[in-house]
C-alpha cells in the first residue's frame, strides 16, 4: 500500500500513513490525559459524588441558631438573637 505521495511506517497494526505536521501520540501524552481526567470510582463508574455537608462544611447547620445565643436572647427578653451582635 506504499503510496508515493505520503510517507508510511510499519507498525504492529500494519502500515500507517504519516501526515505532515502531525506528530504521533506518545506515552507521555496518554499519561497526561489520564492524569487530567477526573477520578472515577472502580465499582460504579457512573456514581455521582455526594455533597460534603457534614461538620464544618454543613451550610444548613451554619444557618441554625446557636443554643447559647437563643438562651441569652431569651434572658434579654428578645425573641431571637440580634444578628448585628454575633
Amino acid at each position: 500500500m506504499s503510496c508515493a505521495r505520503y510517507q508510511t511506517e510499519h507498525t504492529e497494526a500494519g502500515e500507517q500513513v504519516l501526515v505532515a505536521g502531525i506528530r504521533p501520540v506518545t506515552l507521555t501524552d496518554r499519561l497526561a490525559l489520564r492524569v487530567a481526567a477526573p477520578i472515577a470510582p472502580k465499582r460504579n463508574p457512573n456514581a455521582q459524588q455526594k455533597p460534603c455537608d457534614l461538620g464544618l462544611f454543613d451550610r444548613a447547620a451554619l444557618d441554625q441558631l446557636d443554643l447559647i445565643d437563643a438562651i441569652r436572647a431569651a434572658n434579654r427578653g428578645a425573641s431571637t438573637p440580634d444578628p448585628t451582635k454575633e
